[in-house]
């Protein structure tokens, strides 16, 4: 079976593209740009442990709270459920489908079967609309191929794989309330929250003090890596392509001020969106001096890279003190 008249949501990154097609069955449609934004999504982590290949460098806040900050900003309920049993996992969600509820799910993509290039990261985000006795029938990313499919099998073990960012079998839907927020109020609210958490990290590898700090470890990274080509490579390519929308999540969220800009017509906005215009732009910079230090092994682009990094720190926490204070 497969919900009909379904509008799949056309999107970049992997949960504003699942939790925009849950919104868009409630005949709530807004942008990209916007549910990145209304989740709070802007952030910055320097990540490196034992056991894993080489350093992560992502920019969103972590995985689950986008979803909950839209649906609390936008006064919606989100209901979110986890078990350990495979089985109930999937009776779950069948039941849900029967009934006509498009659901979300989290799942570890390296065992969907639509993805070309496959690999572990099980903070990955699709939206359910459909089942046969083979197949379940998903909406992903545009770049992933939007509407796709893959076997039962396959997304059971998707589902319950373990690792870094996992959860249990995570799956979710969201329901209106009798009240909404209105979109005006939300938008600046996010703004604000958003700019606050972000100017008061907890540890100094995230955020602007984690850019501050990758500015320094990408020398270590470059000296002890094994695969030089590989690792900064991949690592240029997530920055990227990765379903961050470009420039490590900064063009999603400049849209999204530009956005609330026209919006709510405040200067500071237009301000904010002019400052992560440039923003953007650097880390663009950033991930192209990364590709040619895979090309290379020329450490004068690791030099330049950290220069850079050095540069955002700063001009992204000025810009950020300044939308905390609208």
């Amino acid at each position: 079976m497969k919900i009909e008249h379904l509008k799949p949501f056309d999107g970049q990154h992997c949960e504003t593209t699942a939790t925009g097609t849950l919104l868009r069955q409630l005949g709530i449609e807004l942008s990209e740009p916007m549910l990145f934004g209304l989740g709070e999504g802007l952030s910055f982590i320097y990540w490196n442990m034992k056991g894993m290949d080489f350093p992560f460098m992502g920019g969103r806040i972590k995985t689950d709270l986008l979803t909950q900050n839209i649906t609390r900003n936008l006064n919606l309920e989100l209901r979110a459920k986890e078990t350990s049993s495979k089985q109930k996992a999937w009776d779950g969600v069948k039941q849900l489908l029967d009934k006509g509820q498009v659901v979300g799910l989290k799942l570890d993509c390296y065992h969907l079967e639509y993805f070309s290039k496959p690999f572990h990261f099980a903070g990955h985000y699709a939206a359910i609309y459909g089942y046969d006795n083979h197949d379940a029938f998903l909406v992903d990313t545009r770049q992933q191929g939007g509407l796709v499919k893959t076997s039962l099998d396959s997304l059971a073990l998707a589902r319950a794989e373990k690792g870094p960012m996992a959860s249990k079998n995570l799956y979710y839907t969201i329901k209106r309330q009798e009240k909404e927020s209105d979109l005006k109020a939300a938008t600046l609210k996010a703004i604000k929250n958003n700019a606050k958490t972000y100017l008061n990290p907890p540890i100094t590898n995230i955020t602007y003090k984690g850019i501050l700090k990758a500015s320094s470890e990408i020398f270590k990274w470059f000296q002890v890596s094994k695969n030089i080509a590989g690792e900064f490579g991949q690592s240029a390519m997530m920055m990227e392509k990765a379903g961050t929308g470009g420039a490590l999540f900064r063009n999603l969220y400049r849209d999204f001020l530009k956005e609330s800009y026209e919006l709510l017509k405040l200067e500071e906005l237009k301000a904010g969106d002019e400052a992560f215009a440039e923003i953007a732009s650097l880390w663009t910079g950033v991930s192209q001096l990364f590709e040619k230090v895979s090309l290379t092994s020329d450490f004068k682009y690791v030099q330049q890279a950290s220069g850079i990094l050095k540069n955002l720190s700063a001009k992204e926490k000025k810009a950020m003190e300044a939308l905390a204070n609208l």
